[in-house]
């Protein structure tokens, strides 16, 4: 049996009716970690008051540079916090002039376990 760390997301159905998978290696563990973190409102989680982030509140904020700092703001604050062997390269967020609604959030990130380190990016579409 192999190892498994925790939880995967997104959630998925299967046919057998398991909605929740498990990863089975580091990366993908601190990327489902990451997606947690990022996704979860702050006051949402049981027993961790403050873990999360409220980038869902930035959702009807004008797409200018002001929302964008405080979202970069919040996630590194988070991210600090809770995953601290996570570093942020490179934080973009991405936006179509045309089109008010849409944003896009790349992670360039490094983990850093010691002596060991590897690169992972992520991308988070509103």
């Amino acid at each position: 049996m192999s190892k498994l760390i925790n939880v995967k997301f997104p959630f998925k159905d299967s046919v057998k009716g398991f909605f929740l998978g498990m990863n089975e290696d580091d990366d993908s563990a601190i990327k489902s970690d990451l997606m947690h973190l990022l996704l979860t409102n702050v006051g949402e989680r049981y027993y961790l008051p403050d873990y999360g982030t409220n980038i869902r509140k930035h959702i009807f904020e004008p797409n200018d540079d002001i929302t964008h700092s405080e979202i970069k703001s919040e996630i590194n604050e988070a991210i600090s916090k809770y995953i601290p062997n996570l570093i942020v390269n490179e934080f973009n967020i991405e936006y179509k002039e045309d089109d008010d609604y849409f944003a896009m959030i790349k992670f360039y990130y490094t983990i850093s376990e010691g002596v060991f380190e590897r690169d992972d990016e992520l991308i988070i579409k509103f």
